[in-house]
């Protein structure tokens, strides 16, 4: 397999996707503790009962990183596109229903069987665990919303280049600003557009990053990482860049500004790794890894949490606790590279049966045209 990766591929783009995803679908494996309440399984975070750890998020926060990539590769895609003739609106539709359709389809399926289950054993807390399977899907979503803003966004950066840059960051305060000065809560969930649209948008930016000097790259992660400890250790924001409840808000639903100097270090982190990264990638198991990652990441993502459910169910046919005790104790976190075999072994035969039709060989990611012939 690793030898059929063309050589035209960007092995470094392929690496960071399934990366990013690995960590994703890792994290919600290993480090998702179940709560049962009166309507049934509620998720909560080991961060909660923990005191400093929320600082590893700013490096297992992945999704502006996953975003930021998305972005340059929605704009190679359309490049080679428009070679072969596609207009723009087909191209859109297409990658829609390339995401929408897999995703709807899960969806439906948990969903019809929450309300058989329900009507035909009084099971009133199973459409709250259908919830908490299907609860992932909001990042597809705002993927899906991203690709519907294409044509936009490509204006833009045509006519305005790294200025929209510029103002969408300065949006998001804004909207932070009304939040949480003004109170007006809609201005969070604006920012659901503004902050992720910014980090798809700089994505269009990727290859002048990669040709700028090592300078630049240091300079974005050290600016990403001052604006970090800046914000969260000024006490407005919280610390960590996933939801924990307890917190007097989450940085990440709605995204808060703090993404976007997340957005800078990470990407700086990645640049400055990169002559290292790119000697490993080389070899043939890093090789293996991004070419198994970039066919199966599709259903991977979709799967995982049924494999989860799954996992959970198998365990307590055989007598453990669906409740997880609180707060986890030195064997729970000796146990959380265990804790990621169960789902694993139940997500694959689910992949196997239902998602080998989303399974596919990625188009090459060879370099775009430069920006200017957009």
């Amino acid at each position: 397999m690793a030898t059929d990766t063309p050589v035209e591929r960007n092995r470094y783009v392929d690496f960071l996707r399934g990366f990013s995803l690995i960590v994703v679908v890792v994290w919600h494996w290993a480090f998702t503790i179940i709560r049962w309440r009166v309507d049934g399984p509620h998720a909560t975070s080991p961060l909660r009962f923990t005191t400093g750890l929320w600082i590893f998020t700013w490096l297992l926060q992945v999704m502006p990183l996953f975003f930021y990539i998305g972005g340059y590769v929605h704009l190679k895609s359309w490049l080679r596109a428009r070679t072969r003739g596609e207009g723009l609106g087909g191209f859109v539709w297409k990658r829609v229903k390339q995401l929408a359709i897999p995703a709807l389809a899960l969806l439906v399926t948990w969903v019809a069987l929450g309300w058989a289950l329900e009507g035909a054993y009084g099971l009133k807390w199973i459409m709250q665990a259908v919830k908490l399977v299907v609860s992932p899907l909001w990042f597809l979503a705002v993927y899906l919303m991203l690709i519907v803003l294409l044509p936009v966004a490509l204006w833009l950066h045509r006519r305005f280049g790294v200025l929209v840059l510029v103002w969408l960051g300065g949006l998001a305060m804004c909207m932070d600003i009304l939040r949480f000065r003004y109170h007006f809560e809609w201005a969070g969930w604006a920012n659901l557009v503004i902050v992720w649209g910014l980090a798809h948008q700089a994505g269009f930016f990727y290859r002048q990053v990669v040709d700028a000097p090592r300078r630049i790259d240091w300079s974005l992660l050290w600016i990403g990482l001052f604006g970090l400890v800046g914000m969260v250790f000024s006490g407005l924001y919280p610390g960590s860049m996933v939801g924990v409840p307890g917190d007097k808000w989450s940085n990440m639903a709605p995204p808060t500004f703090v993404i976007v100097a997340l957005l800078l270090f990470q990407v700086g982190v990645v640049e400055v790794a990169r002559p290292t990264m790119e000697v490993l990638l080389e070899r043939r198991r890093w090789t293996w890894f991004t070419e198994v990652m970039s066919r199966f990441a599709l259903p991977l993502f979709l799967f995982h949490t049924t494999g989860m459910a799954i996992s959970r169910f198998i365990g307590w046919i055989f007598g453990q606790e669906l409740d997880d005790r609180v707060p986890p104790d030195a064997l729970w976190w000796a146990a959380r590279p265990l804790a990621i075999l169960g789902p694993l072994v139940c997500t694959l035969p689910v992949i196997l049966v239902f998602g080998r039709r989303w399974v596919r060989r990625p188009a090459p990611t060879t370099e775009p045209a430069p920006a200017e012939t957009l």
